[in-house]
């Protein structure tokens, strides 16, 4: 797939989230195989930059065509987005090659008669695209659907809640930690920044880093040696709030992609034990490679749904990092957004039957700790208040967390534009000994 077309590569992703309803994550990984690093980078930025902005390019192209935006054909509109996205947020493509593209792509899926109406769009908006107009309402001017917009400017204000989309909007740094089994941050950072990468230390977590201009991240010299792994600080502060020693016990349910229970072995210095399971195996075959990447020997992996922890014994810790909307993480997966309220509506009863089945797996005097990467309140404090109700053995237990975080009375809602990390809940759960 060498030398294939950065737009053509957006493009054929883009109709695969529209037609399959596939998730761009992994339409993205496929398209960019065998590609170019330069020609992939910008296949991704397309790719993701047009679900980031849909609703306000459909705006824009609405008000420089004679037909509304949603009454093109949809492979033409697609067309027409990623030419856009390219006049009004790239600065280093020229506007001649951005539409000059865009028109052969229109000629190239048989649609020559569209070809002219994409060359003047696009040339209307180039000319005209200090004059275009700014939307008022939130849901087009961040292209977020209207009822998450209307949910989170109940949840925190119209203030709050437009910085929170506009967090969803930006392009986040990769956040990495230290995987000490193999490493320390001076080595780590000097083998980073030895391959190109531009490395920052984290503004208040110790022993993170922000990468950017990492290329392939799994090729680097420091992730084949095992001296990283991926996860955001809030993944890292969740298994902080349980407060894992070495030589404990630790049962992590759910537990793919891995980046608690690798969080969890470092905090154990790789003494005692930890069982990670998950209901995908190929998930958890994924998860062992990475554990033998870092030196892990204290974990296990095991195939098992969440909500049958029958015969498993008890542990000193559990954690629970549950199946959610994923809300808290759009700036990362941009396309999340666009679920529907009606497919959110049984999570709530998951999420409170896998923490009900945790809860008989944790010691006496013993933690459960139940985290989710969404920001509503019904995936998140109604959940642990539920099953609080229904357990007097248990009871929110207060942790504290580096600034700006802090003290947090046994539970914190994590936010992108507070605290710089994912969207993301975390409930500090004690069992009375």
């Amino acid at each position: 797939m060498t030398g294939r077309d950065a737009r053509e590569a957006a493009l054929e992703v883009l109709t695969a989230c529209r037609w399959a309803e596939a998730w761009a994550d992994g339409g993205v990984k496929r398209a960019v195989r065998g590609m170019d690093p330069r020609d992939a980078a910008l296949t991704a930025r397309l790719v993701y930059g047009v679900l980031q902005n849909r609703a306000l390019l459909d705006f824009y192209i609405t008000a420089c065509c004679t037909q509304r935006a949603d009454k093109l054909e949809p492979v033409i509109r697609d067309i027409l987005r990623i030419g856009a996205y390219q006049l009004l947020f790239l600065d280093k493509i020229p506007a001649s090659a951005a539409v000059d593209r865009a028109v052969e792509m229109a000629k190239a899926h048989r649609r020559p008669r569209a070809a002219g109406m994409v060359n003047a769009v696009l040339r209307n908006m180039d000319r005209s695209r200090a004059a275009l107009p700014q939307p008022k309402d939130l849901p087009t001017r961040y292209s977020h659907p209207k009822w998450l917009v209307d949910r989170l400017t109940g949840l925190l204000g119209r203030q709050e809640a437009e910085a929170f989309l506009a967090a969803n909007n930006s392009q986040p740094p990769t956040a990495v930690q230290v995987a000490t089994l193999r490493s320390d941050g001076a080595a780590l950072r000097a083998s980073l920044e030895g391959q190109g990468v531009t490395v920052e230390a984290h503004p208040w977590l110790e022993g993170c880093f922000l990468l950017s201009g990492t290329g392939d991240l799994e090729g680097l010299e420091a992730f084949q040696a095992g001296a990283f792994y991926v996860q955001d600080p809030a993944g890292r502060l969740a298994v902080a709030a349980a407060e894992i020693r070495p030589g404990m016990d630790v049962l992590d349910l759910c537990a793919a992609p891995g980046g608690k229970s690798f969080a969890a072995a470092m905090a154990m210095e790789d003494r005692g034990r930890i069982l990670a399971r998950d209901i995908y195996p190929h998930k958890l075959s994924l998860l062992q490679a990475g554990a033998e990447r870092l030196g892990i020997t204290c974990l296990e992996t095991a195939l098992g749904d969440a909500r049958d922890c029958a015969g498993l014994g008890q542990f000193d810790r559990v954690l629970c990092d549950v199946p959610c909307s994923g809300l808290g993480v759009i700036r990362k997966k941009p396309d999340i957004r666009y679920k529907r309220p009606e497919e959110l509506k049984d999570l709530p009863a998951v999420q409170l039957a896998i923490l009900q089945a945790a809860a008989d797996r944790v010691r006496p005097g013993g933690v459960l700790l139940y985290t989710t990467c969404t920001v509503l309140p019904e995936e998140n404090e109604d959940v642990t208040g539920a099953f609080l109700e229904g357990r007097e053995d248990f009871v929110r237990e207060a942790f504290t967390l580096p600034d700006p975080a802090g003290a947090c009375p046994g539970q914190i809602v994590l936010w992108p534009q507070r605290h710089g990390t994912d969207g993301f809940y975390i409930c500090k759960l004690r069992r009375q000994a």
